[in-house]
C-alpha cells in the first residue's frame, strides 16, 4: 500500500487516454455524451448485468468482449438507456459503434466497429435518436483531449439522477515505471447486488493481457459492485469496462508476481471506492450503511448475510428514522438462507459519534437509546455482526430508504 498513491485524473490518470463530455441534446441542457479513447489498441475486460432483460449496448459489448482482441474507445450516452427497444435498439447500437469507429479512423489507423464499446443509461423503452447521437459524436470527437477538465466533463455526462460525480485514480511503481489506474462511474438508483444501474469505466496504462484482465475483473467485482444495494432493483444496463493500453512501458504483468499483486491492490481499490461512492449518492439517501460480518462459517456465507441486511427495506427504513431496531437486522440475517449460531452473535453500531453494543451472545442488552439515536443520525454508520462459527468475513454497503427516493422514482420519466 505504501507504493500506491491516490492522485487526480479519473480516466485520464493513465497515459495515452483522451476523453470528453458534451451536451448533444439527449438532455435539455446538461451534458449527455462522453467518449473515452486511446490511440493505442487496448486489452480490455467487461462484466455486465445479470438481468435477462439486457439493453442493446450490453448485448453489443458482450459480443465485443467475446470476439475482439482489442478496443480503442467507449462511447457513453445518458438520458436514454436503449433498453427494451427490440431489433431497432440493436441496430442503433451497432450503427453508433460503426459511426464512431469511422470518425476515429484516419489514413494511419483504421478502427473497426468491433473495437468500439457502447454504453447507455437513462429511460427504458424509448428509441435512441440516431440523428442526435451522430451530431453528438461529431462534436465529441473534436473535443477529445487529455486535459484534466475533460475528465470532469466525462464524469458529468454519464450521470442520470446522480447528485455528484464519481472519480478516483491511483499511481504506483513497477520496476521503475510509473503505472496509473483510474476510473469514473455513475449510479444512484436501481442499485442491487450482482450489478446495478451503474456504469463504471476504468483505464490503466499497465501492460496486461485480455484474459488476465478479465479474470481479475471478475474477481474484483465480487467484493465491490456486487456488495452494494440501494433499492433492490438490478438494471438492464449495468456495465463495468476496463481498458489497458500498456503506455506506461512496464513489463507485462504476470499472475503470482509481486508486481501483479501491487496492480491487483490498486485495481481493487478503484472498484471499491467507486462502488461506495455510488451508495453514498443513492437516490434520496441520507445515511451510508457499512455492514460488516465476522466469524461466519466462510467468506461466502458472510457475504450472503451482509447483503441480506443492506438490501432489507425494513432495515433501510429503520436507518432513515435513526432507530436502533436490531431485530430487523437479525431478521434479515435469519432469512438469508445461511446457517449461523444465534447464541454466539454480538451486534453493535458505530459512527463518528461513538459506538454501542445492542446484542450480546444472541440476547438483547440494555443500551442508551439517546446515544444510539445520536450514533445513527450521522451520515455514515457501521454495523458489526460478530459470530463464532468460523473465519469468514465480508463487508457490504447500503443506504437508508427515504421519502425522497419515492418522489424521484415516482416521476422519473418526466
Amino acid at each position: 500500500m505504501e507504493n500506491i498513491k491516490k492522485i487526480k485524473g479519473g480516466v485520464l490518470a493513465a497515459k495515452g487516454f483522451k476523453t470528453c463530455g458534451i451536451a448533444c441534446g439527449l438532455k435539455k441542457v446538461k451534458k449527455d455524451m462522453a467518449i473515452i479513447y486511446s490511440d493505442s489498441p487496448c486489452s480490455f475486460a467487461g462484466v455486465f448485468t445479470q438481468n435477462i432483460v439486457a439493453a442493446a449496448p450490453v448485448v453489443h459489448d458482450r459480443n465485443v468482449v467475446k470476439n475482439s482482441e482489442s478496443v480503442h474507445s467507449i462511447v457513453i450516452n445518458s438520458a436514454n438507456a436503449n433498453a427494451c427497444t427490440g431489433d431497432q435498439g440493436l441496430k442503433d447500437c451497432h450503427e453508433t459503434a460503426e459511426y464512431l469507429a469511422e470518425k476515429l479512423s484516419d489514413e494511419n489507423k483504421k478502427i473497426a466497429s468491433d473495437q468500439v464499446l457502447v454504453c447507455s443509461t437513462g429511460v427504458i423503452g424509448v428509441p435512441l435518436p440516431m440523428d442526435t447521437m451522430k451530431k453528438g459524436m461529431d462534436i465529441a470527437v473534436k473535443h477529445l483531449s487529455s486535459d484534466m477538465k475533460n475528465n470532469e466533463d466525462a464524469a458529468t455526462a454519464i450521470l442520470t439522477t446522480d447528485k455528484v460525480k464519481k472519480m478516483i485514480a491511483y499511481t504506483f511503481d513497477i520496476k521503475g515505471k510509473s503505472v496509473s489506474i483510474g476510473g469514473i462511474a455513475k449510479g444512484s438508483g436501481m442499485i442491487h447486488p450482482n450489478m446495478a444501474t451503474m456504469l463504471s469505466f476504468i483505464t490503466t496504462d499497465a501492460n496486461i493481457d485480455k484474459e488476465t484482465l478479465q479474470k481479475l475483473l471478475g474477481s474484483s467485482i465480487r467484493d465491490s459492485y456486487n456488495m452494494i444495494s440501494i433499492d433492490g432493483d438490478t438494471s438492464t444496463n449495468d456495465t463495468v469496462l476496463v481498458l489497458a493500453n500498456g503506455e506506461s512501458g512496464c513489463e507485462k504483468l504476470v499472475e503470482g508476481t509481486e508486481e501483479f499483486e501491487t496492480f491487483k491492490t490498486a485495481f481493487d481499490l478503484v472498484h471499491k471506492t467507486l462502488a461506495t461512492k455510488i451508495v453514498k449518492d443513492g437516490e434520496g439517501a441520507g445515511t451510508f450503511i457499512e455492514m460488516n460480518v465476522t466469524g461466519a462459517t466462510c467468506d461466502d456465507d458472510a457475504k450472503i448475510l451482509a447483503k441480506s441486511v443492506i438490501k432489507s427495506s425494513l432495515v433501510k427504513a429503520a436507518f432513515f428514522g435513526a432507530d436502533a431496531n436490531f431485530g430487523r437486522i437479525l431478521c434479515a440475517m435469519g432469512y438469508s438462507g445461511v446457517h449461523f449460531t444465534l447464541d454466539t452473535l454480538d451486534l453493535s453500531f458505530s459512527s463518528k459519534s461513538g459506538g454501542i453494543k445492542v446484542v450480546d451472545k444472541g440476547k438483547p442488552i440494555a443500551f442508551d437509546e439517546d446515544l444510539a439515536k445520536k450514533i445513527l443520525l450521522e451520515k455514515e454508520v457501521k454495523v458489526l455482526a460478530s459470530l463464532e462459527d468460523g473465519d469468514g468475513s465480508a463487508t457490504a454497503w447500503g443506504c437508508d430508504l427515504s421519502y425522497e427516493y419515492v418522489r424521484i422514482n415516482g416521476d422519473y420519466r418526466s
